[in-house]
């Protein structure tokens, strides 16, 4: 990590001194701490004379790299949840809906950072887009579980007999899903690349509890949420097991 120092001189020809210190390590709270000290300590001395600020090294770019990733994390999850409810409600044309399907993908963006917490994994380039990723795959299964329990509620069934048939129906292909997207990126578990070991653990944690969450999640948000009318009971009515 390098400091910059600028100043003038007698002759007004600008000169400059560099500061070099050593970092135990790149860890983010760790350069977080040093851009912080930096930035008071230029704060408190900088003068028209004498000017400290951050200079070059691989601390000062890691260290700019983060404070992006911060701001674009925020930004990316505004912007992907933002997107995905608005075209539910259009789909579904009911916030009731929409709550149903999304929190679930809230829930799973949220424990998926705290087993990144836990595991060490930070938020870099290459980890910024797996929340995203993982809205974007979850999204289907609460769509085809939602729709799937509307048509069967629409058609008079209790809430407990409609959920029943949309396990027996679609509820079936989407836990075949995604145990098999999670079974597939599991390998890479065990792969001598950091990165791709990651994204591994990542994946298969978003695929599994994505698939949970539309399962018996979102069913449970709808016995609250969703007003139910039942009109009648058709016990002996076949149900077509096309998802």
């Amino acid at each position: 990590l390098t400091y910059y120092i600028s100043g003038g001189s007698t002759l007004g020809v600008e000169s400059a001194l560099f500061l070099k210190v050593e970092l135990s390590d790149h860890k983010e709270e760790t350069l977080q701490r040093v851009v912080t000290a930096v930035e008071q300590f230029a704060a408190d001395n900088n003068d028209a004379d004498v000017q400290f600020s951050l200079g070059f090294g691989n601390g000062v770019y890691e260290a700019a790299t983060n404070q992006v990733i911060t701001r674009a994390q925020i930004l990316m999850l505004v912007m992907v949840y933002g997107v995905v409810s608005f075209l539910c409600l259009i789909t579904f044309r009911s916030w009731r809906s929409v709550l149903c399907i999304m929190l679930p993908l809230v829930l799973t963006s949220i424990l998926c950072q705290a087993l990144m917490a836990v595991l060490g994994i930070g938020i870099k380039v290459g980890t910024l887009p797996v929340i995203a990723l993982g809205v974007g795959i979850g999204v289907d299964y609460g769509i085809y579980i939602f729709s799937r329990l509307e048509s069967f509620l629409n058609q008079g069934y209790s809430l407990a007999k409609a959920y029943q048939q949309t396990l027996r129906t679609t509820g079936t292909a989407v836990f075949f899903t995604g145990l098999t997207l999670a079974i597939g990126v599991t390998t890479w578990i065990i792969s001598p690349i950091k990165f791709q070991a990651d994204m591994g653990v990542l994946l298969t944690f978003m695929f599994l509890w994505n698939m949970i969450g539309a399962l018996w999640l979102l069913p449970s948000l709808a016995r609250y949420l969703i007003r139910v009318r039942v009109v009648t009971e058709p016990e002996s009515q076949e149900i077509s097991a096309t998802a």
